[in-house]
């Protein structure tokens, strides 16, 4: 019985050890960024500078619950999800 216990112990230390690998190089670091852009997202106010997923440079005019209202450089004002958000520039 003892040797069996062993066999399977020593059978599943890579699985485990496999799985520790990656979520410390892969799950981890990436709840990470996410929570690290959920924040940036929850912090935008009006003036702020941002860049979308689609690449437009545009500027928030209003924050609402779901959605900004941003304005692009002609002017022209349209409503953006927040989730749509790729990153804020910096000034």
């Amino acid at each position: 019985m003892e040797g069996s216990s062993a066999d399977l112990l020593s059978s599943l230390l890579p699985l485990v050890a496999l799985f520790a690998i990656f979520y410390f190089l892969i799950i981890r670091p990436q709840q990470k960024q996410a929570k690290a852009h959920k924040e940036m997202v929850a912090g935008l106010k009006k003036g702020d500078k941002i860049v979308t997923n689609g690449g437009l440079i545009v500027e928030v005019t209003k924050v609402e619950d779901t959605y900004f209202v941003v304005k692009n450089s002609d002017g022209t004002e349209m409503k953006l999800i927040k989730e749509f958000v790729a990153k804020l520039l910096e000034d």
